[in-house]
């Protein structure tokens, strides 16, 4: 009982990894799902911020 508690339950190693990898496949997912969205609202941002350039002393 006592080598399952050291080498299993305490053995953490490769964690982090897997956890950023499965966030990373998260958000390439949404921006995939999202990208007309994201591509209209980047381009609105982008058009206010060229029209009100001109306003800024």
């Amino acid at each position: 009982m006592n080598w399952i508690k050291e080498n299993v339950v305490r053995d953490e190693s490769g964690m982090g990894v897997v956890e950023i990898i499965l966030i990373i496949v998260v958000l390439i997912s949404l921006v995939l799902i999202f990208q007309e969205q994201i591509e209209a609202l980047v381009a609105t941002i982008f058009e206010k911020m060229v029209g009100n350039a001109g306003k800024v002393h």
